[in-house]
């Protein structure tokens, strides 16, 4: 596994147009975990994919009329069945984290790296999800040494009041166990 020019060699690439530049100088040394299933706890279909590069139809389900203009992307995600797809470059700044905080500093946007699982808060995640976002860990590491293994967090940890995922089903333990 490697990256190159920013691109994650394994990943299906589909560009989003929701990202922008890092600040100049900006060092990458963030990793921030998300989970996203649409329509909300399910899984599999083109509708993340078609959210994250603004195509998702408001008629296919009612959830998503209220989602559907948002303009959102993620550096990955991994699928259930651990297929990875990439919308942004790592070397850019992709729209995951909103409004957010870490350890004092804002807009987290900047300097991190957001990795969606196809999940929910409450429904476990399958282990080839872990090994799969384990490896993509390590990998980024070597490629971005900043993001030492005290600044991976949840997105719940930087929007404590408005995110809650990757949730209680997530297993930190377990995970960084695995990254070590």
């Amino acid at each position: 596994m490697i990256i190159d020019n920013g691109w994650l060699d394994i990943a299906n690439k589909v560009p989003s147009p929701n990202f922008n530049q890092r600040p100049k100088g900006m060092a990458i040394d963030l990793l921030v975990i998300h989970n996203i299933s649409l329509p909300a706890g399910e899984f599999g279909g083109d509708a993340i994919n078609a959210l994250f590069t603004n195509r998702l139809d408001p008629s296919l389900h009612p959830s998503f009329a209220e989602i559907y203009q948002l303009k959102v992307s993620a550096h990955l995600l991994i699928r259930r069945q651990a297929e990875v797809m990439q919308y942004v470059s790592f070397e850019h700044r992709a729209w995951h984290a909103g409004v957010s905080s870490f350890q004092g500093r804002e807009n987290c946007n900047d300097y991190a790296i957001g990795i969606e699982l196809e999940g929910t808060d409450t429904m476990d995640y399958e282990l080839v999800q872990y090994q799969k976002l384990a490896k993509i860990t390590q990998c980024l590491r070597q490629t971005y040494p900043k993001i030492s293994l005290d600044r991976i967090t949840g997105h719940q940890h930087i929007a404590p009041k408005r995110k809650t995922d990757p949730g209680a089903s997530f297993d930190w333990e377990y995970y960084f166990r695995l990254i070590r």
